[in-house]
């Protein structure tokens, strides 16, 4: 299994095997192995009448933590055992959905103490879908094709097109928050502002260059990831959105770096004065190295948590060793756990990773159909 398998429904009998294991381990780690065997007939009963079960309140709780513990693209796993999970899974409208997105993002940000969370919709009912946020994350700039290219987040065109053709309307700028995006089984999505109170955003400048902060750049305080299902016990939730602190990387050396993304360090390299005709004289890493000095410089100014990429490859490896004492193995994606910058001088570098799949996890869902029109329209 990858975690780009696509979404499968388990039999009645591969399902009892998943919750099987699933109880036993979340028991197990609980100190609650005396329940186990009550637990599963119970399970078993509501599988042979019902087809599916339901995960109690800490089944559900302890499950997700193991599932951020089990993600090998997660370099911030060592604080897994503190991640706060709202059980939201009595949503039944598209709106209740939006505004239990909306108190994730309210609660997460806790005045800039960032506390990790999950927020858990209903999951998948003999193979039907409940609910399906079609956001890649809860907070998104919108991207607009224009004859002088595209204008905003490129990697959000398909989405911002789809809500342009919904009738959603915007200001056209580098940095409109998209709406947020709900659908409730097989009915039509519905589209929902993000209100001001659950938006957070901070304005980028670094210490140094006072030019800096004329660029106009600004980036969203609060990562959440929301189109990825988590399955625990062989259920699948298609609604989890969930969200930590940013690593600086994430921000300069990816959405403002990447060429395919707001493609910045071009001018930073022309405002610093260095020859960027030729990749020889190092440029590019210059320009790099400032971007990300300017978002550290602008959480920390702002008062909003955020951690460097030195620093969470440290609390990595203090992961890999709490791990190794609780007599565990640690999983890992290796290319994702590598800093997109200075990457050789970080533990990981050194070392390899089993990247083999543990469950619980998270995985990649398709996009919607309508999405994935648009990209292949774009050639993407």
């Amino acid at each position: 299994m990858t975690m780009h398998e696509p979404l499968r429904e388990y039999s009645r009998t591969e399902l009892y095997a998943e919750a099987d294991a699933f109880i036993r381990d979340c028991y197990t780690e609980l100190g609650r192995e005396s329940e186990v065997e009550n637990r599963l007939e119970k399970i078993a009963d509501d599988i042979e009448r019902r087809g599916y079960y339901e995960h109690t309140p800490f089944e559900l709780k302890h499950g997700a933590k193991m599932a951020w513990r089990n993600s090998n693209r997660c370099i911030g796993r060592l604080f897994w055992q503190q991640l706060n999970v709202a059980d939201a899974r009595d949503c039944e409208t598209a709106r209740e959905v939006h505004e239990a997105c909306c108190r994730h993002l309210e609660q997460a940000r806790n005045g800039g103490n960032i506390k990790p969370m999950l927020t858990v919709f209903k999951p998948m009912i003999n193979g039907q879908e409940q609910v399906r946020l079609w956001n890649y994350e809860l907070l998104r700039y919108a991207g607009y094709r224009t004859e002088d290219g595209i204008v905003g987040d490129p990697d959000e065109v398909e989405l911002t097109e789809y809500c342009q053709s919904r009738g959603w309307e915007s200001d056209r700028s580098r940095f409109d928050i998209l709406p947020h995006v709900v659908q409730i089984r097989d009915e039509k999505p519905e589209l929902f502002e993000v209100p001001e109170s659950a938006v957070g955003e901070v304005r980028l400048r670094h210490p140094d260059y006072e030019w800096f902060e004329d660029l106009g750049l600004r980036w969203y305080d609060l990562p959440v990831v929301s189109n990825m299902r988590m399955e625990i016990g062989g259920i699948h939730y298609t609604a989890a959105p969930f969200s930590g602190w940013y690593v600086s990387t994430e921000i300069g050396s990816r959405n403002f770096g990447d060429t395919d993304r707001y493609d910045m360090l071009p001018v930073i390299g022309k405002k610093l004065g260095l020859n960027t005709d030729s990749d020889r004289t190092l440029w590019k890493d210059e320009a790099l190295l400032v971007l990300n000095r300017a978002v550290l410089h602008s959480f920390q100014e702002d008062g909003v948590q955020i951690v460097d990429h030195h620093t969470v490859t440290e609390q990595f490896e203090q992961f890999e060793h709490n791990e190794a004492g609780a007599g565990r193995d640690v999983t890992g994606d290796r290319a994702w756990l590598l800093p997109p910058m200075s990457s050789a001088t970080t533990h990981v570098f050194e070392n390899e990773y089993d990247n083999s799949i543990v469950k619980p996890n998270f995985f990649y869902q398709e996009a919607p159909a309508e999405l994935s029109k648009r990209r292949e329209s774009l050639g993407r």
